[in-house]
């Protein structure tokens, strides 16, 4: 059975580079994990309402149903998200309101996240990334250690093709994907009694 992995873009823009980065990263991924860009531009604005039992004139969208179920069906959730005044973009904080409800079927719960930031400065996301650190915090969702992934000076990444340039960067990227690649299939273990049994066993 193959590992899957939903990538999350924190931009909406077409030609982002956040997005440019999340071609470039689903190609750093072995043979046996499966990811997969999951979209949020279509998403609407959370609303309370729709998840309140007393509220009985609102159902929830069917698209937070398909986001809530795609994250709860992923072994892993990468986020590749640039700065927006010091904070995430605000279409990426609601995607993370909408899989934090309902309070008894949490999608986030558990579920190993890797973070790549990005930004035009020097600084590389540093806020955005801290910022999602501390949403994500309040899941449990196990993360990589050090060295975390902060992209300075976006623009300059990529050649005339849009693939990232510099080999040591690549080589950055890809040793980052590894470790979270292995930090998803030891919580899988972990997560399944079954299976930490056949691995002791062996």
């Amino acid at each position: 059975m193959s590992t899957t992995i939903s990538v999350l873009i924190g931009s909406l823009r077409r030609g982002s580079y956040s997005r440019k980065i999340a071609n470039n990263i689903l190609e750093y991924f072995p043979e046996g994990v499966v990811p997969r860009i999951v979209e949020i531009r279509d998403l609407a604005l959370y609303d309370f309402d729709y998840d309140d039992p007393a509220v009985t004139d609102k159902p929830a969208p069917a698209a937070y149903t398909a986001f809530r179920d795609t994250i709860k069906s992923s072994d892993g959730v990468l986020f590749i998200t640039p700065e927006n005044n010091r904070t995430i973009p605000a279409a990426l904080k609601n995607a993370i309101d909408i899989g934090s409800k309902p309070n008894s079927d949490v999608a986030w719960r558990h579920l190993p996240a890797g973070i790549i930031s990005h930004s035009v400065g020097r600084m590389g996301g540093y806020s955005s990334q801290k910022n999602l650190r501390l949403a994500l915090s309040y899941f449990d969702m196990p993360q990589p250690g050090q060295p975390e992934v902060f992209l300075g000076q976006s623009p300059s990444l990529f050649d005339v093709h849009d693939r990232i340039a510099q080999k040591s960067t690549v080589a950055f990227l890809q040793g980052y994907i590894d470790r979270f690649v292995q930090l998803v299939e030891h919580h899988g273990r972990i997560s399944n009694p079954a299976t930490a049994v056949s691995t002791a066993i062996s």
